[in-house]
């Protein structure tokens, strides 16, 4: 069994900006919408993923009822490198990306959604992902310009937002990245 060889933090920074570096960098021409995301954990989830693949912003969207506490646990001090904005209407923020040429894509089954693998992420884009138990609004899939689904094979129907966001980001990403 190979020896598990730990990185220490400086060998870990070794390919990444500094952090003032960080704040001035391009970011990733895309933008999450939470759709009435309400779990705390999940939001933080959010957060650390915007980081870790350094996009543009995060829009929450909706009545936020988030516990401070339980946020800043879940981003784990992340949310400081990160714009989150809020607002009260994923319409109107859906609605003024679009008019920003902003390609829309809402991670829903839907009976016209595409498998998130087989698409072609145009830049810059949106990804938008719905309430953990209600999904993306009507309202908001009437906005999208692609709905698209991660296949499921289990006996399962459906994943945790947070899951599916992470699975769904980092395709589109890479993708967004290749590009440029």
């Amino acid at each position: 069994m190979p020896q598990k060889i730990q990185l220490s933090k400086e060998e870990f920074r070794t390919h990444k900006p500094t952090r003032n570096e960080y704040l001035t960098q391009p970011k990733t021409p895309l933008v999450l919408v939470l759709d009435h995301v309400t779990n705390s954990y999940n939001v933080g989830a959010f957060i650390r993923l915007a980081d870790a693949f350094a996009i543009e912003k995060i829009i929450a969207c909706g009545e936020l009822t988030i516990s401070d506490k339980k946020l800043k646990k879940a981003s784990r001090n992340e949310a400081k490198w990160v714009k989150v904005e809020y607002s009260d209407s994923t319409t109107d923020s859906l609605q003024q990306l679009k008019d920003d040429n902003y390609t829309i894509y809402s991670v829903e089954l839907c009976h016209d959604s595409l498998d998130y693998n087989e698409v072609s992420y145009q830049s810059p884009c949106v990804l938008v992902l719905g309430n953990e138990r209600k999904g993306v609004s009507e309202a908001a899939l009437a906005l999208s310009d692609y709905h698209i689904h991660i296949p499921m094979f289990g006996m399962g129907n459906s994943l945790n937002v947070s899951t599916a966001g992470a699975i769904v980001l980092a395709q589109c990403a890479n993708q967004l990245r290749r590009q440029s």
